[in-house]
């Protein structure tokens, strides 16, 4: 095994793997630490899109809110942080829904993602505030005009498309 790079958010090894029929091939792995997905709905059954520029694709894009699970943290309480961070608001219900793999083809990224309700404010002395690369506008939408989102391009993440089919 080899790191042939080590970034801020991921690394890339190329490793040596024995396939199912017993050969070995060298192959590259983009590791990236786990990750929460959120569906944030309303009380009247809406749910919360954010608005946020992505660099590497040079535009805004409407998705829902994620984000990393930091080390020794576990799924529920990445889920509550994110949901403050990005949404600004802490939820008291959770539901995890699943769990899937981004892209298993060359990357080790697992999502988890989350049904998270009964959405109230934070405490005034709260820690969690969005990362300073971050700029989020947030949006309360009907499941249907999010899934009209997702037909017209306004949402064009896979991860956000998909949580779309889980509610």
């Amino acid at each position: 095994m080899a790191i042939v790079f080590d970034g801020r958010k991921f690394q890339v090894e190329v490793v040596t793997r024995r396939y199912p029929d017993g050969r070995e091939h060298e192959i590259e792995v983009v590791r990236h630490s786990a990750v929460v997905v959120l569906i944030p709905v309303e009380r009247d059954g809406r749910v919360v899109l954010i608005k946020q520029y992505r660099a590497a694709i040079e535009r805004e894009t409407w998705e829902l809110p994620a984000g990393g699970i930091e080390p020794n943290e576990d799924a529920d309480a990445a889920a509550r942080r994110e949901c403050e961070e990005e949404i600004g608001r802490v939820p008291r219900q959770l539901e995890r829904l699943g769990e899937w793999y981004s892209t298993p083809g060359f990357c080790d990224e697992l999502m988890i993602f989350y049904r998270v309700s009964d959405l109230h404010e934070p405490p005034p002395d709260s820690p969690n505030q969005p990362d300073d690369d971050e700029l989020i506008e947030p949006r309360v939408v009907t499941v249907d005009e999010a899934r009209a989102m997702v037909r017209r391009g306004d949402i064009v993440d896979l991860k956000s498309a998909f949580a779309l089919s889980l509610v």
